[in-house]
């Protein structure tokens, strides 16, 4: 299955493994939040819906800035905006741990959200022209799982700090380890290159570029996209915020066993992600979508609702991690075959960040709606209805398997 890795060039394989630790620690700084949740319902006395608006806030900033360093991509380089958005978040994840109050790590949250919705856009063009069409998918794949290994070492370092320090430290002590990505940095700077295809052009963009994927020819194919990314990230969000603090005080699970759980739905992830990389070259990308869309549905319904004991939960949800993330795999490779060069890092940047935007709204809705009807109801009526969202987009969009993105430029024949 990984024959094909020892074919990529060094080039491929040094990009292959700076978005990979991009990610991964980006991964780590995002889902640490999920995290502390629990510990500030208990020691700072919000309610579920102020909770909500801390990780929607994030989120939703993310957007703007992946739609920036998108723009910023086209115009500056790839490899120059990976740099500043892993340095961006780390930053701002380190200071979140300082926070006094409500508002300052509200303020703090909001930054953070800058650089984490920039580095996919940043990574997801880099790796998308630098490795060639016939591993671009499972390439761009094998990368995402990268978000499985950050959330599982957020599962591992909470679990750890939480039965070894007071709780008002650990939450702390979290957000504190978020500064790791910074060093990566420095890695990138010296061993990855900017992509021939982008060294190649000749004109640079003005600040009016960022507007270029909501013009013709592109703008029908960017809001099915964005629409699309809407449902998948609505689906995972409601879903991941909430899944901590639904064990926790709903299933009555302790803090150490809410680890242990959590745990074994990330293995399931992490197996979904490399699952995703192969069937996005082997059966396209669409169908890969398709398939996990429907399947998360199924098993958000009995993970939530089915009369299941705890020992069950595990097996369950294992396999709900496994089919919620496959459709994340293809994400990156699907939407650099849909974009010509000149306005892949915007369009990219865009589409996944808005669609980012607007699934931040999910765990703020779940938040609000949780005080009415419970945490479980909350978390399976938004999942379900964002990833019939998801399905819907899917049904406007074309297969992209196997495109050459030469075939993408204006100058190329047909």
């Amino acid at each position: 299955m990984l024959a094909w890795f020892s074919d990529l060039n060094p080039r491929e394989r040094r990009t292959m493994t700076a978005c990979f630790g991009g990610w991964s620690l980006d991964a780590l700084d995002v889902q640490i939040f999920s995290f502390v949740i629990p510990s500030l319902l208990a020691l700072w006395k919000i309610t579920t819906g102020e909770a909500g608006e801390l990780a929607t806030v994030t989120l939703l900033i993310s957007a703007l800035g992946g739609w920036l360093a998108g723009a910023a991509c086209d115009r500056f380089g790839r490899v120059r905006v990976l740099q500043v958005t892993i340095l961006w978040y780390a930053v701002f994840t380190f200071l979140c741990g300082f926070a006094q109050s409500f508002e300052q790590l509200f303020i703090f949250r909001a930054l953070q959200g800058f650089g984490f919705g920039g580095e996919w856009a940043a990574g997801a063009v880099l790796m998308g022209e630098v490795i060639r069409d016939k591993y671009r998918g499972r390439a761009v794949g094998l990368v995402q799982t990268g978000w499985a290994v950050g959330w599982g070492a957020a599962a591992l370092l909470y679990t750890i700090l939480i039965a070894t320090l007071p709780e008002a430290l650990a939450w702390r002590a979290l957000f504190w380890i978020g500064i790791l990505p910074a060093g990566l940095v420095f890695w990138i700077r010296r061993f990855v290159e900017e992509p021939e295809l982008n060294q190649r052009r000749e004109a640079r963009t003005s600040i009016w570029h960022i507007f270029s994927s909501l013009q013709p020819p592109y703008l029908a194919t960017t809001w099915r996209v964005a629409m699309m990314v809407t449902g998948a990230q609505g689906g995972s969000y409601a879903l991941t915020i909430w899944l901590p603090t639904y064990l926790k005080t709903v299933r009555h699970i302790s803090s150490v066993g809410t680890g242990s759980y959590l745990m074994v739905l990330i293995l399931g992830a992490f197996f979904g992600f490399i699952s995703g990389a192969y069937l996005a070259d082997g059966i396209g990308r669409k169908a890969t979508f398709m398939i996990s869309a429907i399947a998360s549905i199924v098993l958000t319904l009995v993970y939530l609702f089915a009369p299941i004991s705890n020992d069950w939960i595990l097996p369950v949800g294992f396999l709900l991690g496994y089919v919620s993330l496959v459709m994340f795999s293809p994400m990156g490779s699907f939407m650099t075959e849909l974009y010509p060069t000149a306005v892949r890092g915007v369009a990219q940047g865009f589409c996944y960040n808005v669609g980012r935007g607007v699934g931040a709204l999910f765990p703020a809705a779940v938040g609000f709606l949780a005080g009415e009807f419970g945490l479980g109801l909350a978390i399976g009526v938004f999942s379900i209805f964002a990833y019939g969202v998801m399905i819907v987009a899917l049904l406007l969009l074309p297969e992209t398997r196997g495109r050459s993105l030469s075939s993408l430029e204006p100058s190329a024949p047909g």
